[in-house]
């Protein structure tokens, strides 16, 4: 494939945006509209996509808050930099002593699913390294948008209202107050077109910004979510955010019909994708919408992610290594087990040895993809009193397994679902990509790379394309705009499928994608969501 192919035109299709100074592409207006406003006042790509993620916990408390956590994949200065912002589980935290409370499972909601948050410390961290402005500068869009508030958009609007009707049947206990003080303050959840504001939310943000995070891992908010957690029996504690700090990781990737595609190494499940694409690269593909190419790549998928929930952890707890994983031998050895009719997969044996999205680029062709989240939408129901931070529940993802090599511990960090993506080709930046949205997110990025390499579609045309989604076993969901002829046959070759009534749990994604030779941008933005670029 060239790159005239990424700009080519594609029927029936949105079409792609173009740029040349900067480009910023995420799931809400305002959000990217920051992200430029920061770009045109000096800032670079880091800087644009700091305050891009700053502004996406104001305008889209649905999917991320300052209470998550975050990865970011930089490349600066023709260099690829990979960061882990997720945070561990508390060090006093274990299967025993919740067992003794009663738990037979790690709950999704309240103080037991709750690690240290990640997202502050990422921002801090990438503006220290790479950006030219403070954070004073960066952060100010979002706490301006708290402050004021602004007016909820459709599928914003659509998210919120679902999250608040599941937590009115669900969160009744006294500690899920602040959520409904801070996201439905009029006894529901804010309607389409209404203005919502925050004014704990932009005073934490501004908090952060003046200590550059210290108030969130050592001073006053440390103090306020160590009160809240002893309050209700969390195990989190003020010393567990001292301890954290985001950890710069080495990128990891396999190549891909010439393209090398980047994600993050474990305990993200990028791997999962990585795995996918290492497997599916044995086979030859005819074209978008055959039903060959969509049963060989159902059959990669299921294979790379049995083996990816089997495996992956935080890396120093894996028993079997990334390398070994995304071996030339095992993606070989897994592809022989690929036939003509679906199966229900199993895990192999290596050799031994609610999220958001957002890609920036400015014109110096510095390119960051960085992915934020509270996960399963609003998080753990919890926000702490006074400060608007709504915390995540990723500790859900561990397994009350103690034989589980993602068993739940002290001072872990678990399987993660959140993972940015890059690609790259000669040493050069292609442009980062990613589609949020849980255990969909390593799916999305191996279709999005199917659309892009093998199909030669645009950025806007890779992300439009009907999306498919598999489940477990044999059981595969598909958009409503999935072909229905391919969908049959698929079903005639064993797959169970079935046709969502939505497109809302398929991800929602975003690309952008540099031309080597002009050094001109174009990016896609996903039109499942509020999406939107802002380029100049």
């Amino acid at each position: 494939m060239n790159f005239d192919a990424l700009y080519n035109p594609h029927p029936s299709q949105r079409m792609t945006t173009y740029g040349k100074n900067g480009m910023v592409a995420t799931s809400q207006p305002l959000a990217a509209q920051a992200g430029l406003d920061i770009m045109k006042k000096g800032g670079n790509a880091v800087d644009a996509a700091i305050a891009t993620a700053a502004c996406l916990t104001v305008v889209e408390p649905t999917s991320n808050g300052i209470g998550g956590d975050a990865f970011a994949l930089v490349w600066m200065k023709d260099e690829l930099y990979g960061l882990n912002a997720s945070g561990p589980s508390p060090k006093n935290i274990s299967i025993d002593n919740l067992k003794e409370l009663g738990y037979k499972e790690i709950p999704p909601y309240g103080w037991m699913p709750v690690t240290v948050p990640g997202a502050p410390a990422a921002w801090v961290e990438l503006s220290k390294r790479f950006g030219n402005l403070t954070l004073k500068e960066t952060l100010a869009p979002a706490i301006a948008h708290a402050e004021e508030g602004y007016a909820l958009t459709p599928i914003l609007g659509k998210f919120w209202q679902a999250g608040y009707m599941a937590f009115k049947q669900k969160l009744t206990d006294e500690m899920f107050e602040n959520w409904f003080k801070t996201f439905a303050p009029k006894g529901r959840a804010p309607e389409i077109g209404e203005v919502w504001s925050s004014p704990d939310h932009a005073n934490t943000l501004r908090a952060i910004a003046e200590t550059n995070g210290e108030t969130f891992y050592h001073g006053d908010i440390a103090e306020k979510i160590d009160e809240f957690s002893r309050r209700y029996g969390g195990f989190l504690r003020k010393e567990d955010l001292e301890e954290f700090q985001p950890e710069w990781v080495d990128p990891v990737s396999v190549n891909y019909r010439g393209y090398d595609v980047w994600e993050i190494p474990p305990n993200g499940q990028g791997l999962v994708a990585l795995m996918a694409l290492n497997i599916a690269k044995e086979f030859k593909f005819s074209g978008q919408h055959s039903v060959a190419d969509y049963h060989k790549q159902m059959e990669a998928l299921k294979l790379a992610f049995v083996d990816g929930l089997e495996h992956i952890t935080e890396y120093g707890s894996m028993k079997h290594s990334v390398d070994s994983l995304l071996s030339e031998s095992y993606g070989k050895a897994r592809s022989a087990l690929i036939g003509e009719e679906a199966v229900s997969p199993a895990p192999g044996e290596p050799p031994k040895g609610g999220t958001v999205y957002l890609a920036a680029a400015d014109k110096e062709g510095n390119m960051v993809s960085f992915i934020q989240s509270n996960y399963m939408g609003f998080g753990s129901g919890l926000v702490v009193p006074g400060t608007g931070i709504a915390l995540q529940n990723r500790g859900h993802n561990f397994s009350f397994d103690p034989n589980h090599v993602n068993a739940l511990e002290g001072g872990k960090r678990t399987y993660h679902t959140i993972i940015p993506g890059f690609l790259t080709k000669g040493g050069k930046a292609v442009g980062p990509f990613g589609v949020m949205g849980g255990f969909m997110q390593p799916q999305g990025h191996m279709q999005v790379v199917h659309n892009l390499v093998d199909y030669q579609l645009n950025p806007q045309a890779a992300l439009d394309a009907p999306r498919w989604q598999w489940v477990k076993e044999k059981q595969v969901i598909v958009e409503p705009t999935f072909p229905k002829d391919v969908a049959q046959a698929l079903a005639r070759k064993g797959h169970h499928i079935k046709v969502a009534l939505d497109s809302g749990s398929f991800g929602r994604g975003q690309v952008i994608i540099r031309n080597q030779e002009s050094g001109t941008l174009a990016g896609g933005t996903e039109s499942r969501t509020d999406g939107a670029i802002a380029v100049w």
